[in-house]
């Protein structure tokens, strides 16, 4: 059960229903019990949505595939069901079982920082960070790092107002947590 409830279409003002608009026109993406919770603030639905605009800068850096296995990672990291069961579809969606990746050695790096990230409260061991910096140029590690922190706010958010798996997502949700 969760902790606020999402918006009631009889709470809609009309500067929500035209953020929620603009939200699905743009990204063409649905509104869902997280964003539906989180329009009962204006400022914070903007500014948790920004998170698409770092999403795709990480899209850029890293390829589709590992930007939401990245996601996944810093997800599964903060311990949120919500946002773990949303990249797991995508993850399943594309053809792959997620406890069963295969994944070359900078693949495994890159979920490494990013899991390390969530788990470790932002502290990651010079040895993988050398090998992030290997990797990536500063600003892409900026742009990387910055994204963790957005989805572990995301996580963050998720996690302590207990938002609900929306209905679409409940065949993603793993059989054991």
């Amino acid at each position: 059960m969760p902790r606020i409830e999402p918006l009631r279409s009889t709470e809609i003002t009309p500067s929500i229903q035209e953020a929620f608009e603009k939200h699905t026109q743009e990204f063409n993406a649905r509104i869902t019990n997280m964003k539906s919770t989180m329009g009962k603030s204006l400022p914070v639905f903007d500014v948790y949505m920004r998170w698409y605009d770092l999403y795709n800068e990480v899209k850029e850096i890293t390829g589709e595939r590992n930007a939401y296995l990245f996601a996944h990672a810093v997800s599964l990291g903060s311990n949120c069901p919500l946002c773990t069961t949303f990249f797991r579809k995508i993850i399943i969606d594309h053809g792959e079982k997620p406890e069963e990746l295969v994944l070359t050695g900078d693949e495994q790096t890159l979920l490494d920082f990013g899991s390390a990230i969530a788990n470790n409260k932002g502290e990651v061991d010079t040895e993988l960070y050398n090998r992030i910096e290997q990797m990536y140029s500063e600003p892409q590690v900026i742009t990387l790092v910055g994204f963790a922190g957005q989805m572990i706010a995301t996580n963050i958010f998720n996690n302590v107002l207990q938002v609900q798996i929306d209905d679409y997502l409940a065949p993603y949700i793993p059989l054991t947590r």
